[in-house]
């Protein structure tokens, strides 16, 4: 792999603690959500793995359709990433995630196609491939 970008965070506390970059630009407190038992009041891991997933996603798609003839820009996409932490009958936790893709200016089926383009050029999407179940909702307007 030709790494072309890194970035180190580090956790103290756990899910009731603090997050932040090697560069600072990210410093954050993190906590168990209300509904989970915690305090609640700062964001926490699935929130921001949902958060980094779409942008990431919706990045994806603008790559999938540079120097084409449906290329898009940013106004043209909305993702939203829903996250869902579940327990399992032996007591671990797993993810799963659903992306609604919303694109502009494009029909149905060349979106899809747009959509399936990034799946396979978007690292979120290949460092969960087999792992975590995602489904996809392709929705123009």
């Amino acid at each position: 792999m030709n790494v072309v970008y890194s970035t180190t965070v580090s956790s103290v506390g756990g899910r009731d603690g603090t997050i932040r970059s090697d560069d600072g630009t990210l410093d954050l407190k993190v906590a168990l959500p209300y509904s989970l038992g915690g305090a609640g009041g700062a964001t926490n891991p699935e929130q921001l793995f949902a958060g980094g997933y779409a942008a990431c996603f919706a990045n994806a798609i603008m790559h999938a359709t540079r120097n084409k003839t449906h290329e898009l820009v940013a106004q043209d996409i909305e993702v939203i990433a829903e996250v869902d932490l579940g327990a399992n009958l032996d007591g671990s936790f797993e993810l799963s995630l659903s992306l609604i893709v919303m694109i502009a200016g494009v029909g149905q089926k060349t979106a899809e196609q747009i959509v399936n383009s990034a799946r396979a050029v978007c690292p979120f999407s290949n460092a969960v491939r087999g792992n975590i179940n995602v489904s996809t909702s392709v929705i123009t307007r």
